[in-house]
C-alpha cells in the first residue's frame, strides 16, 4: 500500500489551511500573523528577562527604525518592514547557523511565503532591491541592539557579528520585553495604522 503523502498545510487559528509548499494569498490573515509572530521567540529564546523576545516585538522595532532611518520613506516599505519576518509565523524563527546548514530549501520556502503575505496586503511579491537592502539595514541595527541588551553579546562581538555605523544606534532606541497578547495587541495596532497610511498615499511608482 502506498503510503500517504505528507501533509504540506498547517490549519490557523483563522481556519485558513495555509500549504507551505504552495502558499497563496487567500490564505494569509494578518489575525494569524500577529498571533503566531507574538508567540515566536528570538534567539531560540536565549535571551534575558521574565518574557521572551518575540519576533513581532522585533519586527515593530524594525519598522520604527526604517521610518527613522528614512524619514521621507513610502508607507509601502515601512509596512514591508513590519511585515520583513512575517513567514516566520508558520515556519518559525531559526538563527543563522540553522539557515546556513538548511541551505536553500528554507529559503525557497521563506520566499514563497513572504511573496504571498506582500500580496495579501497590496505589496509587490518581491520588493525592489532598493528597498530590501533599507530594510536589512534596520534589521541589523535591530539584531546588534538585541544582541547587546537581552542575548549576552559582548560590545566588540555584537559589533563584528552585526556591523553597523556607530550613528545608526540610535540612542533612545530601547528593547520591550511583555507578555505575547500584549505585543499581538500593538502589532495589530501598528499595522492598521501603517496601512490606513498606505491607503491614504496611494499607489507611488515602483520602487519610490
Amino acid at each position: 500500500m502506498a503510503r500517504p503523502a505528507s501533509r504540506a498545510w498547517q490549519r490557523m487559528l483563522s481556519g485558513r489551511r495555509l500549504n507551505l509548499l504552495d502558499p497563496t494569498p487567500f490564505d494569509i490573515e494578518i489575525g494569524d500573523i500577529a498571533h503566531g509572530l507574538a508567540f515566536v521567540a528570538r534567539w531560540n529564546g536565549q535571551t534575558q528577562g521574565d518574557w521572551p523576545y518575540s519576533v513581532a516585538e522585533h519586527s515593530l522595532l524594525v519598522e520604527q527604525i526604517m521610518a527613522r532611518l528614512d524619514p521621507g520613506c513610502d508607507p509601502r516599505w515601512r509596512l514591508a518592514a513590519l511585515l520583513h519576518d512575517a513567514p516566520e509565523y508558520v515556519i518559525g524563527d531559526m538563527i543563522s547557523p540553522v539557515k546556513a546548514a538548511l541551505g536553500g530549501e528554507y529559503k525557497a520556502m521563506d520566499a514563497r511565503l513572504a511573496a504571498a503575505i506582500h500580496l495579501r496586503f497590496g505589496l509587490p511579491a518581491v520588493l525592489p532591491v532598493a528597498v530590501k537592502r533599507r530594510i536589512k539595514a534596520a534589521d541589523r541595527v535591530s539584531a546588534r541592539l538585541e544582541a547587546v541588551t537581552i542575548a549576552g553579546f559582548g560590545a566588540a562581538e555584537a559589533q563584528r557579528l552585526f556591523p553597523v555605523p556607530e550613528a545608526q544606534m540610535l540612542p533612545d532606541l530601547s528593547i520591550t520585553l511583555r507578555p505575547p497578547a500584549q505585543t499581538r495587541a500593538a502589532f495589530l495596532e501598528r499595522f492598521a495604522a501603517v496601512l490606513a497610511q498606505v491607503d491614504g498615499a496611494g499607489a507611488p511608482p515602483p520602487g519610490g
